[in-house]
């Protein structure tokens, strides 16, 4: 069993909800300093470097998992090996990004490597699951270096995610006038209004694409509307969920709704921003010298990559998303043990591009 597969399985056997990150992060905290290297701390969020220089790569994981449901095939906080694949809660997401590129960094400082001008900082965050007002990356990130690229470790099946889908979420409200149904000429039905609006909505259509997530999508999730069976209802609103992408501003796409609605428009969620890589940045092209047979991709999930937007970042990471917050979560052990290669082999690509060009 490699370092790695052990760590993964001390990880998950913290149920480190958000907000409850403090026993994880005291463990992470001692395994560092442990291993003799640089370490800090602010808060739940635990960060460790080699290297002084000022091109700084960050990799960045998240510890916190969301709660386990009633259907899990083994107890969610205790890692269960079987035909060669892991169980557990935070198998997928994130801990093994996180045990890997911990292992990864740990690696380096045992081979006695040191990037030439250059920091190798790993960041195991909190607060990445919990969608309230904290996130441990953005409460952090002031308290490190300037940074020049990112990992940020989710999985992705061990390929470059270079594209992430932004979420923007808008309140439709639809104003009309009541009146007693028998009368109803005497009201201005708000549903009525509302109806014409879902598929004014449907008619819309986009002159912008992103190439990796294409156009975005708009989608009625909720209709609220109505008080009573005899009563014109004079409000109805509608939630509309948008999953945007790098080609629009979240402006842009509120803007546009508002031109072909009669509602009015309220911005009720801008916080999840899309974000993009181009393909010709150092990180990508040191990805793509790591992993040759693997073609950067779009992801429809958001993650801690919108707070690392103003640097050039590759979303990557082992396990299957599909299997993130399922019962059935799960990860295949030779798959944990091959991103810590992954990760080292990136490193050493991104670092060694800079020192052929100085």
């Amino acid at each position: 069993m490699s370092d790695a597969v052990a760590l993964l399985k001390d990880l998950i056997r913290f149920p480190s909800l958000s907000l409850e990150e403090g026993p994880i992060a005291d463990f992470v905290e001692a395994r560092l300093r442990a291993a003799g290297v640089h370490v800090g701390r602010h808060a739940n969020n635990v960060y460790a470097w080699l290297g002084e220089g000022p091109d700084t790569l960050l990799l960045n994981s998240h510890l916190d998992v969301v709660p386990p449901s009633e259907d899990h095939p083994y107890d969610p906080f205790t890692p269960t090996e079987v035909d060669g694949r892991l169980y557990g809660r935070g198998a997928v997401d994130a801990k093994a990004s996180g045990a890997a590129m911990m292992t990864a960094l740990l690696d380096l400082a045992h081979e006695g490597w040191q990037p030439r001008n250059g920091r190798l900082l790993l960041a195991l965050t909190a607060c990445e699951e919990g969608g309230g007002g904290y996130n441990g990356l953005q409460d952090l990130r002031p308290h490190l270096p300037p940074l020049s690229a990112a990992l940020v470790g989710e999985p992705t099946g061990l390929r470059p995610c270079v594209a992430q889908k932004g979420l923007l979420i808008l309140k439709l409200h639809a104003r009309g006038r009541s009146a007693h149904a028998a009368r109803a000429h005497l009201g201005d039905n708000a549903i009525v209004r509302a109806a014409r609006d879902v598929l004014a909505l449907q008619r819309l259509t986009f002159d912008r694409a992103d190439p990796f997530l294409g156009p975005p999508t708009v989608n009625v999730t909720m209709i609220e509307g109505g008080t009573k069976n005899n009563v014109i209802p004079d409000r109805c609103t509608l939630t509309l969920d948008i999953r945007s992408t790098p080609a629009y501003t979240h402006k842009e796409l509120t803007e546009y709704i508002a031109r072909h609605v009669e509602s009015d428009v309220e911005v009720y969620s801008k916080r999840l921003i899309p974000v993009a890589t181009s393909p010709d940045a150092r990180i990508v092209r040191a990805c793509r010298t790591a992993l040759p047979e693997a073609e950067p991709f779009g992801s429809p999930t958001a993650s801690d990559w919108i707070f690392l937007a103003d640097v050039p970042t590759v979303k990557i990471g082992p396990g299957e998303s599909p299997l993130s917050h399922t019962a059935d979560e799960h990860i295949a052990v030779a798959e944990v043990e091959q991103a810590v290669a992954v990760y080292k082999r990136i490193i050493r690509a991104y670092f060694s591009t800079h020192e052929a060009s100085t």
